[in-house]
């Protein structure tokens, strides 16, 4: 006579079921209901929109309806997320981008957006834009009130000591704020030119960016504030612990 294994026979029910379970949650959406399911809202959240990027929720819709992409009013079935993903991520300003459906019919593209820091206008008459990690952007038509870098930049020289020196700029909204551009001179040292204050500032060379910005600010607060912000025609900040400023000519 036979002997059934039960715990064999129950282990192998349990495996079917499982495996039955699974297909049904796979096919769930694509249920004759599912399927008729139209897309009623696309729901787009970009990273730092309100900054100086250069995407926003109008641009995203106009990238994916040139690439016949864009979800709305079209069966839920038929929407691709993977697709909407790879068209976004073909953009330059997009550094990464996530999209998923909902059952109730909406799409929802989350994207992370590169954050220009600088805009090149090169001697060699380059025009583009710096990432925060020193990536290139193309030109664009669209405004973006940041810092101009101007001179003898090479693109490996924007690519490595300029977003270094970007990133800096950026950390503080003093310096934001008060910088309007960087002037790289033929030895590759820098010069700024500030919004406030009718003078040019020398950093030197690239290194130790963050004390020569910290020593100008303490410059302006004890210095500047007292003897007047137009005073001098060049500051110097390139040396530790002092600022050598030239006095502006009586005749200007």
């Amino acid at each position: 006579m036979m002997t059934i294994n039960w715990k064999k026979t129950l282990i192998v029910i349990l495996d079917i079921v499982i495996a039955v379970y699974l297909v049904l949650a796979v096919s769930a959406f694509n249920t004759p209901a599912e399927k008729a399911t139209i897309c009623t809202e696309v729901k787009i959240d970009i990273n730092n929109e309100a900054d100086n990027g250069f995407i926003n929720a109008s641009e995203v819709k106009k990238l994916l309806m040139r690439a016949r992409a864009y979800p709305l009013a079209r069966p839920m079935a038929d929407i691709s997320a993977r697709s909407i993903e790879e068209e976004l991520q073909k953009s330059p300003f997009v550094d990464k981008a996530e999209c998923f459906k909902t059952q109730s019919g909406h799409v929802c593209i989350s994207i992370q957006q590169r954050m220009p820091i600088l805009h090149i206008l090169s001697g060699t008459g380059e025009n583009y834009y710096l990432d925060t990690y020193g990536n290139i952007l193309p030109e664009t038509r669209y405004a973006s009130d940041m810092i101009v870098a101007t001179g003898s930049i090479t693109r490996k020289y924007a690519q490595t000591t300029l977003t270094k020196v970007g990133n800096e700029l950026q950390k503080d909204k003093f310096w934001q704020n008060q910088v309007v551009q960087v002037n790289i001179l033929p030895n590759g040292t820098i010069e700024m030119v500030p919004r406030v204050g009718d003078h040019i500032i020398y950093l030197g060379p690239h290194v130790n960016i963050s004390k020569k910005l910290e020593r100008l600010r303490k410059f302006y607060i004890y210095g500047l504030n007292e003897a007047g912000w137009n005073k001098y025609a060049y500051i110097n900040v390139e040396f530790d612990n002092q600022i050598i400023c030239k006095k502006r000519s009586k005749a200007n």
